[in-house]
This record gives structure tokens, sequence and C-alpha cells, in this order.
């Protein structure tokens, strides 16, 4: 697996966001309803949706969040190896003030954590985008 980081990307590319995020000084981490692993919020971009908007819905969508500032980090691609074509996602970090008290997705299940975990559902891949968001200046610990 190979993942790489950008600072600028074409918007059409664009098919996934991804938040990093944290709540109260805790990461922000789902347990979708057919996985016992953890992953970032995010998800697949919406036919003519802005990638801003779908990191606004998917945040929303997997955490509840009601109440948050967000911010772009980078952009990103994930191939699986050289020769493999690539695909590319938008990366942001959000932080948390309010949640709703039900999730109306896909979602088990929303965890706050002191620490990043050791189950993750995209082990080649996001520990990778919280380690950038921290390289960029937007976390300062984990």
């Amino acid at each position: 697996m190979k993942v790489e980081f950008y600072d600028a990307a074409d918007d059409k590319s664009l098919k996934f966001a991804v938040i990093v995020a944290r709540k109260a000084g805790k990461w922000v981490f789902c347990r979708h309803k057919a996985r016992n692993t953890l992953e970032i919020p995010g998800g697949h971009r919406e036919a003519g949706e802005a990638i801003s908007d779908a990191a606004r819905r998917e945040l929303y969508e997997e955490t509840g969040a009601i109440s948050y500032s967000m911010k772009p980090v980078c952009f990103y691609s994930v191939a699986a190896s050289d020769a493999d074509e690539k695909t590319f996602g938008a990366l942001f970090y959000a932080e948390i003030a309010e949640t709703e008290a039900v999730l109306h997705s896909e979602i088990e299940s929303v965890q706050l954590l002191d620490e990043l975990p050791s189950m993750w559902t995209y082990p080649q891949i996001q520990p990778l985008l919280i380690e950038e968001a921290k390289r960029r200046g937007f976390i300062s610990r984990f």
C-alpha cells in the first residue's frame, strides 16, 4: 500500500473526505455496524458535492457532530502498489464541541480515546493520515 500527500489536487479526482477529529481532548473514532475495528470519520463524496461539504456531511453522519470547527489539512492518494491507479481524497481536521445523542447512519458507536487504537479498519492508511495532520501542525500530540 502506498500513501502520498499533496498540497494541491484536481478537485474532480477527489473521491473521499476523511476527518481527523478530536472532542474534549480525545480522539474521535467510529465503529461501523458491520465491523469490530475502529476508523476515522469519513467517506465517499457524492455526485456534484463539494469536497468540503462531503467532509461536513460525513462528520455529521458518522459522529453526530453539530457544533465544530473544521480546517482542510491536505490531499492524499492511495494505491495498492506503485503500478496501481491512485485514488485521491481530502484530509480535514475538526475540533468537535457538541454532538447529537443519536447516530443516524451505519455507525454503531463513536469512541473517544486518549490514545490511537490498535484495531484499525484501515491500518495501512489511517494512521498515516493522522501522522500527516500532526506533521503539518494540526495536532500537537497522540
